[in-house]
């Protein structure tokens, strides 16, 4: 079934190669973009125009019914943007969440982080806050915790490769490793195109696991 798809950070790492996906798929896509940025929209997506920490300048171009992907945060997080992860991740998808809500979408996508985790604190904790915004609004929900996604430009983890594989074979660090493992950005884009074309019935949490698994599209 051809779904109607509004995103945020649609021109973004990950938002880029998922559009593509659900393009090509046969989806109807929107993408929110701020003024001057127009011409940085994938090639084919219906572009709106607004600021993403302002649900009343995109709210009158989410239909009833949408599934909405939040996908926007800071690029390449470190604990050194911890005031970012507030001023951008959280205050954007506190936005979206409820204009989502407001407007009575169907499916309500979030990329989170894989939780708990010895770094990256302030990371967790401004995704695991916008989490619970998700989960207080009552929208249905899929909630998707990568770790790392590997891809252009994001490539040192691949040396950790050898060592991730001991961490998972050892029952001490087994579930832990798994479930702080690395990701492709091939596979990240297809679990959340699943995640869109195959809503839960109420709510769920996809893990780097399910991620790893998800059907390439």
């Amino acid at each position: 079934m051809t779904a109607s798809v509004f995103i945020t950070g649609g021109t973004g790492y990950i938002g880029r190669q998922v559009v593509a996906t659900l393009l090509r798929r046969g989806h109807r896509v929107r993408v929110l973009v701020r003024p001057g940025s127009e011409r940085k929209a994938p090639a084919g997506c219906d572009v709106v125009v607004g600021d993403p920490f302002d649900g009343a300048t995109f709210a009158h171009a989410i239909e009833h019914g949408d599934t909405f992907l939040q996908l926007l945060g800071v690029p390449h997080p470190s604990p050194a943007k911890a005031t970012q992860f507030l001023d951008i991740d959280l205050r954007s998808a506190s936005a979206s969440i409820k204009a989502a809500a407001a407007e009575g979408v169907a499916h309500f996508v979030y990329v989170s982080v894989a939780q708990p985790a010895p770094v990256m604190q302030a990371y967790q904790r401004a995704r695991a806050q916008a989490e619970r915004l998700l989960v207080e609004s009552g929208l249905r929900r899929t909630i998707v915790r990568p770790w790392y996604v590997l891809g252009p430009g994001h490539r040192w983890p691949y040396a950790l490769l050898p060592v991730y594989w001991i961490l998972e074979h050892v029952p001490a660090t087994r579930e832990g490793a798994r479930r702080l493992g690395l990701v492709t950005l091939d596979q990240m884009a297809a679990a959340l195109v699943h995640a869109i074309e195959y809503p839960p019935h109420t709510a769920r949490i996809i893990e780097v696991p399910e991620i790893r698994s998800a059907p390439r599209s």
